[in-house]
Formats: C-alpha cells, structure tokens, sequence
C-alpha cells in the first residue's frame, strides 16, 4: 500500500496524518575541483560528525528558511571566498528567500548547534520561522571580532553601484585600505579582495572625504560598516 493510500485512509478514520520534517541536505566543498559537491547521509548519521576542520560543509535547513556555511578551522580563505560565491547558487535551487549565514568552527552560535545535534533546543529559544533577508544580528555578529577575514565575507553581501569603485572601509574606529586583485585557480580567473591598515596617519579634526563618496551599512538601527566609494574616471576600467 502506498504512503498517500495510507494517509487518505487515516484521514476517513480521522486520524491526522503525521507530516515529514523537510530533509536537511549537505554539500561538501571540494577544493580540488572548485565546487560544492552533495553528500548522500543516511537518516541515522548525526549532522555534527560531519563537521571536519579540514572542510567546508553547507546545510539546507527547508525547516527554518536558512543557508548555513560551516568553515572548519584548517581551511583556507581562498576557499571560504568560493564557497561564498558559490552559496547563493545552491540556495537559490531551494529557495530565493532563504538565508545564507556563515558559521566559523569554534563560533557556532545556538540555532546552528541545535540543527547540527550539538544542543537540544529550549521551547522558549525558538526561532521565529519563515522566509529571511540579510540585514539582521548576524551582520553586526561578523564585524565584533574586527576580523579582516569577516569584514570582507560582509562586503561581499554589498554590491558596488556601477561606475564606482571601493577604496576605504571604516569599522568602529578603524580604517582600512581594500582592493581587489584576480589570481589563476584551476584554469579560472577568481577575483579576490584584500583589506590592509593604512600606512597613513589620517590628521585629528573633522574629515571631508574629498574626492569620495561615503555609503553606511545600517542593520537595526546600527551603523555596522561605512565605505569610502570613488567614482571612476571616464575611460577607465573598473
């Protein structure tokens, strides 16, 4: 007898059917050949045991509309970058509105644990479920380490106006140069970003900005970042 049979014949005894939690699916990244590969789990496997420092695993959670992004330890930022690249293509086969969140080992945050088996979760801890956009805690989340590597996996959420090119990035109270740069990888041209410390001291007082234009980051009523953009001249390649 098929599982529909049994359902309509559950719901003429007036039985409630029980419903199946959507699947979480797991990709692996493979840094060999540039690209996320799906794994198959059996049922049993608990998603932790997938969590290797030497890896990059992604989560799709239908459940709870979320994208998760699992950096192990031992990878390297050449690989975040494509897997960040690479995730809204994954999600975007599932779900347009779902959302894409990176998750560093060793900084897990609860909902992640619960969904990967690490913690039980608590009736009142529940998250709100449904479709999500960025612009929400995480973002102020990325940038409290003021770590370089996270500041920029934020800008990549942020797309530059067309004929404009970034320069400066201030976070909190410091100020960063950013370029961009493309390397050969596996026959591939990837284009990388780089924050650095200005060698420059910028003199006290007020700050015009000439010659650039400043565009703020708000998330919550929350300045998290401020760009310095500069347009590009007539003529000139981004």
């Amino acid at each position: 007898m098929t599982p529909s049979k049994n359902r309509e014949e559950n719901v003429l005894k007036g039985q409630i059917p029980e419903i199946e939690k959507p699947k979480i699916l797991v990709f692996q990244f493979n840094d060999h050949l540039g690209d996320f590969e799906e794994l198959e789990i059996d049922e049993d496997l608990p998603l932790h045991e997938l969590l290797d420092p030497e890896f990059i695993v992604l989560f799709v959670d239908p459940e709870h509309y979320r994208v998760w992004v699992w950096h192990g330890s031992n990878t390297t930022t050449r690989m975040k970058f494509i897997a960040a690249k690479l995730a809204p293509t994954i999600r975007d086969k599932y779900g347009i509105a779902f959302k894409i969140t990176a998750v560093d080992d060793g900084g897990e945050s609860k909902p992640f644990k619960v969904m990967v088996g690490l913690e039980d979760e608590a009736e009142e801890e529940k998250e709100q479920t449904g479709p999500a956009y960025a612009g929400t805690n995480e973002d102020l989340e990325l940038i409290k380490s003021l770590s370089r590597e996270k500041i920029l996996l934020l800008l990549e959420k942020t797309e530059i106006p067309e004929g404009f090119i970034r320069k400066m990035v201030l976070v909190k109270n410091t100020l960063y140069g950013y370029k961009e740069f493309e390397r050969n990888y596996l026959g591939s041209v990837i284009k990388e970003k780089q924050l650095f410390p200005l060698k420059e001291d910028v003199p006290d007082g007020t700050y015009l900005a000439e010659n650039y234009i400043p565009r703020m980051l708000f998330s919550f009523n929350n300045v998290v970042l401020t760009e310095f953009l500069q347009k590009i001249p007539a003529g000139e390649s981004k």
